[in-house]
C-alpha cells in the first residue's frame, strides 16, 4: 500500500511539474502572433524575434522568463525583484509587464541601437539567416555557436515559415526608419 501511494504521489508530483513547463510548440503557438506583429512594426524577422526567445529563454521556463516576462535576458538600469520559493531575488534583468513587451524591447534594440540598427538596412525581414549572423557579429552575445543554435530553433520548428507575408496581408513596402 505504501509503495503505490508512493508511486502515485510521484506520478502526479511529475505530471503537475511538467504541466506547468512550456514545450517549444506551446510558446510558438502561445507567441507566434504577437512575433509577427513585431515584424510588420519593425521589419525583424518573427522567425528570429521568436528563435532568440525560445533560445535565451528556454521556451519561457528560466527563471527570468517566469518572473521577470523577459525572454531575451535583457539587463536593466535597475535591480528588479521578485519572489522565489518564499525568498526575495534581487535581479539585474529588466522586468516586462507582458512577453510582448520584451518582444517589443528586443526588437527596439534591433532597430534603434547604433550596435545593430544597421541590419534593418542590410536584411530583409526574409533574410533570418543574415539577421542571426548579423545579430552575433555585433557582438549580442558572446558564445560562437550562438547564430548556429538560433537557426537550428529556426529551422528545426521552421519559424522561417512566419516570416513569409500571406496573401490576404499587404507586403511590407517601406522600411520604418
Amino acid at each position: 500500500m505504501k509503495k503505490i501511494l508512493l508511486i502515485t504521489t510521484l506520478l502526479i508530483s511529475t505530471l503537475a511539474a511538467s504541466a506547468q513547463k512550456n514545450t517549444s510548440e506551446s510558446y510558438i503557438e502561445k507567441f507566434k502572433d504577437d512575433a509577427i506583429r513585431i515584424m510588420h512594426e519593425t521589419g525583424v524577422p518573427a522567425s528570429i524575434v521568436l528563435g532568440v526567445a525560445m533560445h535565451e529563454s528556454a521556451c519561457g521556463n528560466s527563471s527570468i522568463a517566469k518572473n521577470l516576462n523577459n525572454q531575451f535576458g535583457m539587463k536593466g538600469g535597475g535591480s528588479s525583484v521578485y519572489y522565489k520559493h518564499n525568498k526575495k531575488v534581487r535581479s539585474p534583468y529588466k522586468q516586462y509587464g507582458s512577453v510582448f513587451d520584451s518582444f517589443q524591447d528586443f526588437a527596439r534594440i534591433m532597430t534603434e541601437r547604433k550596435q545593430f540598427s544597421h541590419l534593418t538596412d542590410e536584411f530583409t525581414h526574409y533574410d533570418y539567416i543574415g539577421w542571426a549572423k548579423g545579430i552575433q557579429r555585433s557582438g549580442y552575445a558572446g558564445s560562437k555557436k550562438w547564430a548556429a543554435q538560433v537557426l537550428g530553433i529556426i529551422n528545426k520548428y521552421k519559424l522561417n515559415s512566419l516570416d513569409e507575408t500571406p496573401v490576404d496581408q499587404p507586403q511590407l513596402v517601406n522600411k520604418p526608419q
